[in-house]
């Protein structure tokens, strides 16, 4: 039930106009016709009554007239002769009863036998009287209309009284013959209507496109505010071209006649062009026409394509400021991708010069005919700029043309305080000079020079600071020639951008040329400055920092270490990481090596050493937020005897050394790989050969081999190949190694270092055992002797006898067997004395009271150096004298 009240509901809630209309519409002609119908049968029922009333009236009348009626009421028994004929009189009328009465309503006939001498219902007074009665009253055949008409003889006085009547059922019957033809014609007229309702509710629905009537209301106040309140002229024309609605904005653009609807287009006073395009009627996409001084984007549509009526409909935009707006607009954005290209083609790199000459380069001819940039001397250098005066030099200079009066690139100029360039540097604030032919004081820098601008056709500059972090650095000027419009207030700001984004870099490549410069004067201050003295190893090296664009200097090192014996050992290592901080770490495990190869410790042992070291390093700065924690570095050591010709190497994470042979034959030296220093795990292993003469030993860091272009391994196998000459001197190697596997950008330091291996002659040396007897004393005094007389050194055969006394001296008294003595001329002249004992002896001072104590004390004194090393076997206590120059023709090796 509540779905079917749903559903007649939704029936009977129609929401369209047209709906509404057509259930309206048909509603009226539904109560139309039943109005008329009831009234039609309402009418009948009238006519019936009335039609009753007169026939009774008649009937009674004529009956009361009628011949014979008169005798009949005189006679014996009137109702046997009235009975017949009234009830002929009746059949033959059409009324429902005739009846005949007595002046006082005793019913002398009737219809019903049954009702004759019966009283009659009814009014009868006045027709007794002579009157007539005409009622509606309910009688013994039911409700009826009835007349009563008095009987009169000749003298006029009443005597009977007749009534006939027609009852209301039979009026009603005739009315119900009839209802069938009204309802036929109304449902015909219905029929009619509702076909009629129907097709203007078609068109209705057509018209309004089914809208509902608050959405017809809505559209057109919608449509009656935008139409008149948009900023957008609007004109709707039919089929004609005649002008059907104009809107506000329409009649502003075009001066339309308030009586402009109706007229023709051509009839408008329009501009011919626009005109010509309303008349035409034909399709047109923001097509611009000029109207008096107005610009306007007009758009045409045809209305007859969608099923609309034929015609066209025109909207009109004023473009006037847009187009001024426009050409602005083009302008900024012309200057943003200048200033967007200017950050991708100025500082490429981390050098003041270069970026300099971008931003001159990138300027001209874009921005200006000619561009200078002046820089501060410091600034070069990588410092401060100093802040008085406005002295520059000119760095940088493009120009649409080179035969300029301008200052040439390197000239150091000094700015008089009137000149734009030195009021910019001084206060920061960017000067225009927009007409330079009004000299309004630039020229007091070089009148002549002046004069000379101005006639090659340069009118205006913009002189720009270049300011970076609050400091001016120096100022970039922009000079306009070709160009006949001067610069603008528009264009400082895209100088005073170029400037700023310049500034930005120059500044950078400053800080990282003091950088790079401090670091390089750190690292080759720690570097050595020249190879030591020393006759086992022609050395030859190179180092090379990494390029300043490509991380900056490193921390690798090298170094060439005499030690005693006439031995010397070689030193290679890489710090990990650039900067400063790899420079200072480099200095710090340099000068331990230093330390811990004077303590004459086998390569592993002194690695061990170094490794603890770097861990301590770790540890002491971990703990530093603002300083990176070193995490490691590899190191090489080798140690040459040119006595035996045995090279005893170790390395922590190093690449392995390559060894030359005589014959030119190159091969890794299999020396174990230990862990970098720093890790504090592993030990680390010897590797032991011997080198013939004339061998080359080739120590080098991994940026020499190692590349973004080439795999290490390939590097290794190129160096092997270089290096793979016989021949050559350690100075061609070196040039040569460097010529093959040197990268163009070098991204890491480089060292490099050939030592070529020379043997001990065995005349320069000479050695004797000591027999564990005091008087072995004076014999090994006298050999020496001997010796440094054949040796041409009798000069130091007092000193060397006093040292060598006291040193067999105490090996014979403290130390245990075999007592070994060595003399070795070299540089200098090195006395040995090993012994199996691996107790050090300590150097003490010797009170006057004591009987001794003062031997090492004397060798101190009398040997330039002495020292200790510890042996397999024992320990060796040496000493060094040095030797007058000329004493040995190898000294000058």
């Amino acid at each position: 039930m509540a779905g079917f009240l749903g559903r007649l509901r939704s029936a009977l809630s129609v929401r369209t106009v047209a709906r509404q209309v057509f259930s309206l519409q048909a509603a009226i002609v539904v109560l139309l016709v039943v109005a008329a119908v009831v009234a039609l049968v309402l009418q009948s029922r009238a006519d019936s009554e009335r039609e009753a009333r007169n026939r009774s009236l008649a009937v009674a009348e004529t009956f009361a007239s009628a011949p014979g009626i008169e005798e009949a009421l005189a006679g014996p028994d009137p109702t046997a002769v009235l009975q017949p004929r009234a009830e002929e009189a009746r059949k033959a009328s059409g009324v429902d009863f005739l009846v005949v009465m007595t002046t006082d309503g005793i019913r002398l006939t009737h219809p019903d036998p049954a009702q004759i001498g019966r009283h009659y219902i009814g009014t009868i007074g006045p027709a007794a009287a002579g009157g007539i009665v005409r009622e509606t009253v309910t009688g013994t055949l039911g409700p009826s209309t009835r007349a009563v008409v008095p009987v009169t003889d000749a003298e006029g006085d009443v005597i009977a009284l007749v009534a006939a009547g027609v009852t209301l059922e039979a009026v009603s019957g005739v009315v119900d013959h009839q209802l069938p033809l009204l309802l036929g014609a109304a449902a015909a007229a219905l029929a009619v209507a509702t076909f009629g309702t129907a097709l203007v509710g078609r068109r209705l629905r057509r018209q309004t496109h089914g809208l509902e009537p608050a959405e017809m209301t809505r559209m057109y106040e919608h449509h009656d505010a935008v139409l008149h309140a948009v900023r957008e002229g609007v004109l709707i024309l039919d089929g004609d071209g005649r002008l059907v609605l104009a809107n506000d904005e329409a009649r502003r653009l075009l001066g339309l006649s308030p009586d402009a609807e109706g007229l023709l287009a051509r009839e408008l006073g329009l501009a011919p062009d626009i005109a010509r395009l309303l008349a035409s009627g034909r399709s047109a996409t923001d097509e611009v026409h000029l109207a008096g001084d107005r610009l306007l984007a007009v758009n045409q549509r045809p209305t007859d394509p969608g099923g609309g009526p034929s015609g066209c409909v025109a909207t009109l935009r004023d473009t006037t400021e847009l187009q001024a707006v426009t050409g602005r607009a083009d302008v900024a954005q012309e200057r943003l991708k200048l200033l967007f290209a200017a950050g991708l083609e100025i500082g490429t790199s981390l050098d003041v010069e270069r970026t300099s000459q971008e931003l001159a380069d990138f300027a001209v001819p874009r921005f200006a005919d000619f561009a200078t940039v002046d820089l501060a001397d410091p600034v070069l250098r990588g410092e401060e700029p100093s802040l008085g005066g406005a002295a520059m030099r000119r760095v940088a200079f493009r120009g649409i043309r080179e035969d300029t009066p301008l200052y040439p690139p390197g000239k150091l100029i000094h700015f008089v305080p009137s000149t734009p360039q030195s009021l910019g540097y001084g206060s920061g604030e960017t000067v225009l000079e927009a007409d330079m032919t009004a000299f309004s004081g630039w020229q007091a820098q070089d009148p002549e020079r002046a004069r000379g601008l101005v006639e090659a056709g340069i009118h205006s500059m913009i002189a720009a600071p270049l300011r970076a972090r609050g400091v001016i650095l120096g100022v970039v000027t922009f000079w306009r020639s070709r160009k006949p419009e001067p610069f603008e207030h528009d264009d400082v700001t895209v100088a005073e951008e170029l400037a700023a984004r310049a500034a930005v870099t120059i500044d950078n490549a400053r800080r990282f040329t003091r950088e790079h410069t401090m670091a390089v004067t750190l690292q080759r201050s720690l570097l050595p400055r020249a190879l030591p003295e020393q006759n086992a190893l022609d050395v030859a090296h190179r180092y090379l920092p990494a390029q300043a664009g490509s991380g900056g200097v490193g921390g690798d090192w090298f170094d060439v270490i005499p030690l005693p014996g006439a031995r010397v050992a070689l030193v290679v290592g890489d710090v990990v990481g650039h900067g400063l901080h790899a420079a200072a770490t480099m200095g710090r495990l340099r000068t331990a090596v230093h330390n811990f190869s004077s303590l004459d410790m086998s390569p592993d042992e002194l690695l061990w050493h170094l490794d603890e070291l770097v861990t301590r390093i770790d540890q002491d700065e971990s703990g530093d937020g603002d300083v990176a924690p070193v995490t490691g570095a590899t190191c090489l050591y080798a140690l040459y005897d040119p006595g035996s010709q045995l090279c005893t190497m170790a390395r922590a994470g190093h690449l392995e050394p390559v060894v030359v042979r005589p014959d030119g034959s190159a091969t890794f030296a299999a020396v174990p790989g230990g862990p970098p220093l720093g890790l504090s795990g592993l030990p680390f292993e010897t590797a032991e050969m011997r080198l013939p003469e004339g061998s080359s030993l080739v120590l080098y860091t991994d940026g020499l081999v190692e590349d973004r272009t080439r795999d290490i391994d390939e590097g290794l196998e190129l160096l092997r190949r270089t290096l793979a000459h016989p021949g050559r001197t350690p100075e061609q190697t070196c040039s040569a190694v460097l010529d093959a596997l040197l990268p163009e950008q070098p991204s890491d330091d480089i060292a490099l270092v050939v030592a070529r291996t020379h043997a001990l002659d065995s005349a320069r040396t000479a050695a004797w055992d000591v027999a564990s007897d005091p008087s072995a004393v004076g014999q090994v005094r006298a050999a020496v002797t001997r010796t440094l007389a054949a040796w041409g050194l009798e000069e130091e055969s007092f000193t060397t006898e006093l040292i060598l006394s006291e040193l067999v001296t105490n090996a014979i008294r403290y130390a245990a067997e075999p007592v070994r003595v060595r003399l070795i001329r070299d540089r200098a002249l090195i006395c040995e004395v090993s012994d199996g004992s691996s107790t050090a002896p300590h150097l003490r001072r010797a009170a006057t009271t004591d009987e001794g104590g003062r031997g090492l004390f004397l060798v101190a004194q009398f040997a330039d150096r002495w020292g200790t090393r510890y042996t397999a076997d024992g320990k060796v206590i040496w000493t060094e004298q040095p030797l007058l120059t000329g004493t040995s023709e190898d000294n000058d090796r």
